[in-house]
């Protein structure tokens, strides 16, 4: 912690020469956050919303998507193993499995265990910016959505390019022993991509492969991915979309489960994504927007990999969703109203057969036309066909203090159903068919002051989740899923970042935030050992700043977390890269300390860690 701390004083020059800089030209209050059926600007929300754009994900010493997310406020990355190969992601100290992940809207969270909601088969490349929304958030996207939302959204095609991106890195350390090999811990990957824009369609193309011989025995870890998206205006007032996507992930397993036992294990994960989409414009107030998608997931999971025939366990699940979301404009406000089908299903030789289907209907109404208050209520309907009926109600409240400065205030209520794995795993873990659902209500309250490129919030939360599944163990037994009782939690979070210019040259930015969590008084029943609860953050504290001079860029990405575990440990990133023509170079250096910290499982992370690479990009084909 005392290294965190040295490292935000060597801040303040920032924030001092900050009171006669120039504001940048990119203003956060022009986004549109991209809900289902209505879109906010930014600056007229009413909930705690974080954004990371493209810009700052460029400037950040990260490979994979799931090391971006660790360095945004109130996010919980749990990954069990490096180079983007698996993670867990939480919101606000809820468990992994209540946080929906969402790709440019569709839900693509993992019903058989969760364990695989990350498996997104786009590279940094592609993405335009990552929506985090904070607190319960069924009334938006229905069940699941249980403490927050995260809403990967790829980028838009404004002409024709070229994108390739190659790197490799190394810990100059060398490989165990026992690994029967010479030479040192490395890793290297490619993306190649392109985007094509014609007068009313345009097109992106991705593929990229990554390949690590790991950091550790057994945890080597090779990737591949695919993934295109297409547009098609049809004319002024219809538009299609499309996109597939597809994830193969091969990786050593040591560790991952069953530690220490798992020594010898793997695991394959095959993900197959596919939408099409449609917005329609049938009056001028009335917008409709249909679309069907699908996730194909194979997990082959090898607990000796060398004997097949020994404790190997296949999955293979489905989810086939329907949506149809509406929007309808009037002078005094907006409508949104919508229905959605889910159908579920798993084959697998360890937990069997099993299907559920789930049934949704939503309601909401936003405005802005009271003096300085800004409204947003709705209500989600649900069914399914294992937990039966449910409403998810919510509001949201804004009252502007001025056109700057914002109090925000909320109440709503959420729902996670289990897993397939929570439901009927029969392993060195043993599943529960008789859970419930976990419930959820929590109420925010924060103010914000956003101008420009300039945003500051402070907000407070407190969440009450009745039924929490949980994974206990007590003495002389394996863990089993249980519901145990309520999971009370009381959060503050505050956030400030500010981008600004001394001169057309000369570019800064600081991204600083800090959380706290402190359960409450937790109502349980019995005395055993939780696999969730001790791993919750308990303080969360973030720093990454960036300077630009003409080509050249420097930054450096800094976090502290703190689990009730009483776990503790610091991690600084660096990066340093130059512009020419259409090449950019870089070389980053990761846990810059050489910190032995373990996020998950008993998986001991990279300590430090070199990177280098090239991106080529070539615009206006």
């Amino acid at each position: 912690m005392k290294k965190f701390f040295l490292v935000v004083l060597s801040a303040a020059p920032f924030f001092v020469f900050a009171q006669t800089a120039v504001s940048d030209t990119s203003a956060i209050d022009e986004i549109l956050i991209k809900e289902n059926r209505l879109q906010i600007p930014f600056k007229k929300t009413t909930r705690n919303i974080e954004i990371l754009s493209k810009e700052e994900i460029a400037k950040l010493p990260a490979r994979s998507i799931n090391e971006v997310l660790s360095f945004l406020n109130g996010v919980d990355v749990r990954q069990r193993g490096p180079f983007g190969t698996q993670a867990d992601v939480s919101v606000d100290g809820g468990s992994f499995d209540q946080t929906l992940i969402l790709l440019n809207g569709v839900k693509i969270s993992d019903p058989q265990t969760g364990h695989h909601s990350m498996n997104i088969p786009i590279p940094l490349d592609a993405i335009e910016r990552i929506e985090v929304l904070r607190g319960p958030a069924a009334r938006i996207y229905g069940i699941n959505a249980l403490t927050g939302a995260i809403n990967i959204i790829t980028k838009d095609v404004d002409s024709n390019s070229i994108i390739a991106h190659a790197y490799a890195g190394t810990s100059f350390k060398d490989v165990e022993p026992e690994e029967g090999r010479s030479g040192i811990y490395f890793g290297n990957g490619y993306q190649l991509g392109g985007t094509l824009k014609k007068e009313n369609q345009t097109h992106q193309l991705y593929a990229s492969h990554e390949f690590s011989n790991g950091q550790r025995y057994n945890s080597a870890s090779k990737n591949t991915k695919l993934y295109y998206e297409g547009n098609v205006d049809l004319n002024e007032l219809n538009k299609i979309s499309s996109s597939v996507g597809y994830i193969y992930n091969d990786f050593g397993a040591n560790g991952y489960y069953a530690a220490p036992n798992d020594k010898e294990a793997q695991e394959i994960v095959e993900t197959l994504l596919a939408t099409i989409s449609s917005t329609h414009q049938l009056s001028p107030n009335f917008y409709l927007s249909p679309r069907i998608s699908n996730r194909y997931n194979e997990d082959d999971y090898r607990y000796i990999r060398t004997n097949l025939d020994l404790y190997r366990s296949l999955h293979y699940n489905n989810v086939f969703s329907m949506e149809l979301n509406s929007r309808y404009e009037t002078g005094f406000g907006d409508f949104g109203l919508g229905i959605e089908s889910r159908f579920e299903n798993i084959a697998s030789n360890n937990m069997g057969a099993h299907d559920r289907k789930n049934y949704g209907a939503y309601t909401e109404f936003r405005t802005d036309k009271f003096q300085n208050l800004l409204l947003n209520v709705g209500a989600y309907i649900n069914y399914n066909t294992q937990y039966g009926w449910q409403v998810f109600p919510g509001i949201d409240l804004g009252y502007m203090l001025s056109d700057d400065w914002k109090l925000m205030a909320n109440v709503g209520s959420s729902q996670r159903i289990p897993t397939f794995t929570d439901l009927y795993i029969q392993q060195s873990s043993i599943g529960n068919p008789d859970l419930v659902s976990e419930n959820a209500w929590q109420a925010e309250s924060a103010i914000s002051y956003s101008k420009n490129n300039f945003q500051v919030q402070a907000g407070y939360f407190y969440r009450d989740i009745s039924d929490f599944i949980d994974w206990i163990n007590t003495v002389g037994t394996t863990y089993q899923s249980m519901n145990v009782g309520n999971n009370k939690i009381h959060g503050i979070n505050t956030s400030f970042k500010y981008k600004f210019s001394t001169n057309d040259y000369t570019h800064y930015s600081i991204n600083l935030g800090y959380n706290y969590l402190k359960p409450s008084v937790v109502e349980r029943t019995g005395d055993f050992i939780s696999r969730y609860v001790a791993e919750n953050l308990k303080h969360q504290a973030i720093l990454n700043l960036s300077f630009q001079y003409k080509n050249l860029l420097l930054s450096t990405a800094n976090r502290y977390n703190e689990r009730a575990s009483s776990t503790e440990y610091f991690l600084s990133d660096f990066r340093a890269g130059y512009t020419f023509s259409n090449f950019h170079v870089y070389a980053d250096v990761q846990n810059i300390f050489d910190v032995t910290y373990i996020e998950s499982g008993a998986v001991p992370m990279p300590g430090i860690w070199t990177n280098i690479g090239v991106k080529y990009n070539l615009r206006g084909l």
